[in-house]
């Protein structure tokens, strides 16, 4: 996974995630770092397996990695995360060799992770799906304080 690596080590991208580390510093709630990216990564690429959908891992890796990487302009600017991703996000791809097509489909489903409401299985249903399970809501100190719907919390490694 060569173009993975191209991203991790991308200057733009280790800039975006420093800054995000250092914005979570003091954070209660659920990081935005490497960590969950990658549990995300991981949780995308087992349903892509179990459900037999074929994208490609290069594909589902790199979405997971930059999915919140538009959280150092939410927090510093107020923009949304999911529109200011999709735009980071962009150049890293072009960066890292990634087609256009490749590229429109990871910021499409970066744009729209926040909710889901379609049938088709397609990045979108499987960044938004594995984003809401990379998270163990039952076992989090902060479950009371979280700002989450009780309905959306995770009650159960088990979905």
């Amino acid at each position: 996974m060569n173009r993975i690596d191209k991203i991790i080590d991308n200057s733009l991208y280790r800039d975006y995630m420093d800054k995000i580390r250092n914005a979570e510093n003091n954070r209660k709630f659920c990081l935005h770092g490497f960590s969950h990216a990658l549990d995300v990564a991981r949780i995308i690429y087992i349903i892509n397996l179990e459900e037999n959908l074929g994208f490609h891992k290069d594909v589902i890796y790199a979405m997971a990695l930059l999915h919140d990487i538009g959280r150092v302009e939410e927090y510093e600017n107020g923009i949304s995360h999911h529109e200011a991703g999709a735009i980071i996000a962009r150049d890293i791809l072009a960066q890292c060799d990634f087609t256009d097509e490749e590229i429109e489909a990871i910021c499409e489903a970066i744009s729209n992770h926040k909710s889901y409401n379609g049938e088709e299985r397609n990045l979108k249903y499987l960044l938004f799906k594995a984003d809401k399970l990379s998270r163990n809501c039952f076992d989090c100190n902060m479950y009371d304080e979280c700002y989450w719907d009780k309905d959306l919390k995770n009650k159960s490694i088990v979905h």
